[in-house]
């Protein structure tokens, strides 16, 4: 991973951290997320996380939809942890 493809890693996933904190109040099925998901699609070896982020981010139950955004957050860094990233 180059320089800039860690630097775009970092802030799609600080993208969606934000937006795991902010899903306490409600759906968060935003353009800042979908292009965090888009940014992140290249790097992650399987699409699940990122769809189940998507459609958890839009779930309409406070607790169904922060468990579903922390699984998927974390399938999403562990599939990037495999391919060499690390958090700097």
């Amino acid at each position: 991973m180059t320089p800039r493809e860690r630097t775009l890693v970092a802030l799609a996933l600080a993208t969606l951290e934000d937006a795991q904190l902010e899903a306490k109040r409600g759906p968060v099925q935003t353009n800042a997320v979908r292009l965090a998901l888009r940014t992140l699609l290249p790097h992650v070896a399987q699409r699940w996380p990122l769809e189940q982020f998507w459609d958890g981010a839009g779930g309409d139950n406070e607790i169904g939809r922060g468990q579903s955004l922390t699984a998927s957050l974390n399938g999403i860094v562990l599939q990037l942890k495999a391919k060499g990233w690390r958090e700097d």
